[in-house]
């Protein structure tokens, strides 16, 4: 799971959210550093991405992605994840997507000094770049993945995720809304383990 993906399974708690928004930008053995509840958060990420990764929809999408993404399929499925999570937030949510990413950003604003150093150093940029909508329409994905591939040093093609999408969409999609409502239930049955 993506950004979005991670910020809207936090199970409605503060930090839990910074936890699991922060893990990814952690070092080996920082985790220690950050308070009990936070570490409930960067858990909570960790098992978020487990279940992602063995779940049948997401095995068989990253089968499909392998082709054009290799090695790094498993990747282009988070990618794909947050795209779908946009496309069909109102299923899910009865908070519209704006608000929630308004309140993500003064959220995570309002925790600085939670923040890991390197994304402290980063966060009003990417919070400017409004990333949490990265992948709101295709338009907006292509800026996303674009800006990938430059950042990678390897060839990683992130952005022929488009010609995927395009290619697979009605299949993708239904793939996401039989996922999404089993990692809702399993996050809610996770969410202060």
């Amino acid at each position: 799971m993506n950004f979005l993906a991670h910020c809207y399974l936090s199970c409605r708690d503060e930090d839990l959210m910074i936890g699991n928004f922060i893990t990814d930008f952690l070092k080996a053995g920082e985790e220690s550093f950050f308070s009990a509840e936070i570490q409930m958060g960067i858990q909570l990420h960790r098992k978020i991405d487990r279940f992602t990764d063995r779940h049948l929809q997401s095995i068989e999408v990253r089968s499909l992605l392998r082709k054009r993404h290799g090695k790094y399929a498993s990747v282009a499925v988070d990618l794909l994840w947050d795209y779908y999570l946009c496309q069909n937030w109102d299923m899910f949510s009865n908070q519209r997507l704006r608000n929630f990413v308004d309140s993500n950003y003064e959220l995570i604003l309002n925790n600085h000094k939670k923040l890991p150093g390197r994304l402290s150093v980063r966060i009003h940029r990417m919070i400017d770049d409004d990333f949490l909508m990265a992948y709101v329409s295709k338009e907006r994905m292509t800026s996303a993945l674009k800006w990938m591939d430059q950042r990678t040093s390897f060839p990683s093609k992130f952005i022929e995720l488009i010609k995927d999408v395009e290619e697979n969409d009605m299949d993708f999609s239904d793939k996401f809304k039989q996922f999404f409502p089993d990692i809702i239930e399993y996050v809610e049955k996770n969410c202060y383990c």
